[in-house]
């Protein structure tokens, strides 16, 4: 077993690197009008939900390594995978952005979504196989809003095809649902 400190600066790191690499998918308008941001619109409503995404792993990744005692190699593993998908988010929402949220794109968009949640799922479990991390088994529970969303993203991949605004709309809303760090988490780390 091993410490967490180079886990959580090298996943950091990552996660501030896909963020700068989303950013610089904004490119500048030629032109000073509304009607010349008006058609960034796509670009820049992909980013922003790609931004929260990053933002909300990042933040209960956090949580969940704070209330982590010791990682295994099965754990640096599992979190290579969850940076994978992650590093994928910005082009799936360049993709999507640019394409005004055509439906393959959105399913797309969709699968790097259920694919990181799976990855995250994955970390989760590696993480509770660790003794040490007795602490976090108890704060996870039975993870009702994880499942949730798992089953929101097949809704959202299954819908995108038709009707991709309703998937845009399923993505945000799960988004919405994690925004809120985990509480879970924090409610067990006080009372530990």
């Amino acid at each position: 077993m091993m410490g967490k400190s180079r886990l959580e600066a090298f996943s950091d790191g990552v996660l501030a690197i896909i963020i700068t690499i989303m950013v610089l998918e904004l490119k500048v308008p030629h032109g000073e009008g509304w009607a010349v941001l008006q058609k960034l619109w796509p670009v820049f409503g992909s980013y922003l939900l790609s931004f929260v995404y990053v933002g909300i792993y990042w933040n209960n990744h956090h949580h969940m390594l704070h209330a982590t005692r010791q990682v295994s190699g099965a754990v640096l593993w599992a979190n290579l995978h969850l940076l994978f998908w992650l590093s994928l988010v910005p082009f799936a929402s360049g993709w999507a952005g640019e394409n005004h949220f055509a439906p393959l794109p959105t399913a797309l968009y969709g699968v790097v979504l259920l694919m990181s949640a799976l990855a995250y799922w994955l970390l989760e479990w590696a993480l509770l196989r660790v003794p040490e991390n007795a602490l976090l088994s108890q704060a996870l529970g039975r993870d009702v809003k994880g499942k949730l969303s798992l089953v929101l993203y097949l809704l959202g991949i299954a819908v995108a095809i038709q009707l991709p605004a309703l998937a845009w709309g399923i993505y945000a809303a799960v988004a919405l649902m994690w925004l809120v760090p985990d509480r879970r988490i924090e409610r067990q780390l006080h009372q530990a």
